[in-house]
């Protein structure tokens, strides 16, 4: 029998031992582009290092120089043995203050000053807020934050004016363009702003993996969000950012509509209690780990490494405990856009995810994650489940999965397999889509013979690619009959010999 090409499945270039690193580590990394990381060879290196997914903050730069960006990613993409994804970061409705006085404000203790709509310079008797809505929707006694918390105020009174008057509790100094939280007040700015329309264009021009919304408050902000993805029959994934204290409300229904979430524990640790982020970490990561949708840990996971060359001893033991609990990607953001050392602050990232990952402290996850009665797919989602104890019990060298939507994929990861976890996929987006997943190495295959030929050909693009060899065993998932694209209704176990 002669044997199928299937060069058109491996890059051009491929190279067995490239990539060692990129596949060694199954919580994945995301990294913030920046200044810091921004040319092709800067980025290269990232991902030769660890990274798996590359953040664009739409709140700084340009969207010109953001397609020159995208344009090196996809280039790394096409020439190289890696499938990264492009997530992109909406600005969302980010209140600052204006410019202030000579750039420094010291504020004490008792001192009273006016927030106002009305552009001017700050000064210690008037200071611009960027929120045309404040004094409409702040009440007397409500805690506005600033900075990060540093400074803290509490409103006193609303003028005739519409000028919000406040009396410092926290004092400090105050420098230009700082960022508010106010954990007291329902905001009313729609979720998505002008600006993020605007960049909402561009990111599906661009059709990039995936699209992050921040300042969630409800669910409505992801279908509205999801309306517009919608209209232009856009293929981008909805990350949504938890870092308001109203989004925990009503968080089930946010999960649940949306294809990933995000804790964004800067802003979520400004507005709640600081001693309250820990088990919300741990509770959201294990409500996406149920729903099978992907969950990202970020901010401030290793941020002394933007001048140092080591982490704090409490960064290491931060991002450990998001991979004990489940995570399926942890995040940096200022540590590799703006930072001194971008790719040791990856390097040594994986060797902290790497060094938790040898123990068996998550393989029985199959054991307390069952498929849910009531889920819609839940036959579907019985055989990911079972696929992946069977994979346990036999020790498999590798579990494969298909997926046209990338559910199959999501589930597959969800249970957190101990074997080697590869999925394939004709949808081009869905193989970049799928690299924020935990554990998953995704491939392009169109095919759509016989299920034999499927397996054997998947068998084979893996031993080409170094991950199998003769005498292993795999465990694969599909559907049957091929041809109608039914959801994930098979299990195969295949001993791996020459064909």
């Amino acid at each position: 029998m002669t044997t199928k090409d299937l060069s058109k499945y491996t890059h051009a270039n491929m190279d067995k031992e490239a990539g060692v690193n990129h596949v060694s580590h199954k919580t994945k990394i995301v990294a913030t582009v920046g200044p810091a990381c921004d040319t092709y060879e800067k980025l290269l290196e990232l991902v030769q290092t660890g990274v798996n997914v590359f953040r664009l903050n739409f709140s700084h730069g340009s969207n010109e120089h953001k397609a020159t960006v995208i344009e090196h990613i996809r280039n790394i993409n096409s020439t190289q043995p890696y499938n990264v994804a492009i997530l992109a970061d909406l600005q969302g409705p980010k209140l600052r203050i204006g410019e202030i006085e000579s750039n420094e404000l010291h504020v004490e203790i008792g001192d009273v000053f006016l927030f106002t709509n009305e552009k001017c310079i700050g000064t210690k008797d008037k200071i611009y807020i960027s929120y045309p809505n404040l004094a409409d929707d702040v009440k007397i006694g409500n805690l506005i934050l600033i900075d990060d918390g540093k400074i803290e105020v509490k409103v006193v009174d609303v003028t005739k004016e519409k000028e919000v008057k406040v009396v410092v509790i926290v004092g400090g100094v105050l420098s230009s363009n700082k960022g508010i939280n106010l954990p007291d007040t329902k905001i009313s700015l729609p979720a998505l702003t002008e600006k993020d329309l605007e960049d909402l264009e561009f990111i599906i021009e661009q059709k990039l993996d995936w699209v992050a919304l921040s300042f969630v408050r409800s669910v409505k902000d992801i279908v509205i969000l999801r309306s517009k993805l919608d209209e232009k029959k856009s293929k981008t994934k909805i990350i949504a950012k938890i870092e308001k204290p109203e989004a925990l409300v009503s968080i089930r229904d946010i999960v649940l509509e949306s294809d990933g979430i995000m804790i964004a524990r800067g802003d979520l640790g400004v507005e709640l209690p600081v001693e309250q982020v820990p088990l919300i970490q741990r509770q959201l990561i294990r409500k996406c780990l149920h729903r099978a949708k992907p969950v990202i840990v970020a901010t401030q996971m290793m941020e002394s490494m933007i001048e140092r060359v080591k982490p704090n001893r409490s960064e290491i033991t931060d991002v450990a405990n998001a991979v004990l609990e489940g995570a399926d990607a942890v995040m940096l953001s200022a540590e590799t856009a703006t930072g001194n050392h971008p790719a040791l602050v990856v390097e040594t990232m994986r060797k902290i995810i790497m060094q938790v990952e040898q123990t068996e402290y998550r393989y029985n996850r199959e054991e307390d994650l069952t498929p849910l009665a009531h889920s819609p797919s839940f036959l579907s989602d019985a055989i990911c489940y079972n696929a992946c104890k069977i994979a346990r019990d036999v020790n498999a060298n590798a579990l494969i999965g298909m997926t046209q939507s990338g559910y199959t994929g999501f589930m597959l990861s969800s249970f957190r397999p101990k074997s080697p976890l590869f999925v394939f996929s004709k949808e081009r987006s869905i193989i970049t889509q799928l690299s924020l997943s935990w554990g998953i190495r995704a491939f392009y295959y169109e095919e759509e013979e016989s299920v034999d030929e499927i397996i054997k050909d998947q068998i084979n693009i893996l031993k080409e690619r170094g991950f199998l060899k003769q005498g292993d065993t795999v465990i694969n998932t599909g559907s049957i009959p091929v041809s109608l694209h039914l959801p994930t209704n098979m299990i195969k176990i295949t001993k791996v010999e020459e064909w």
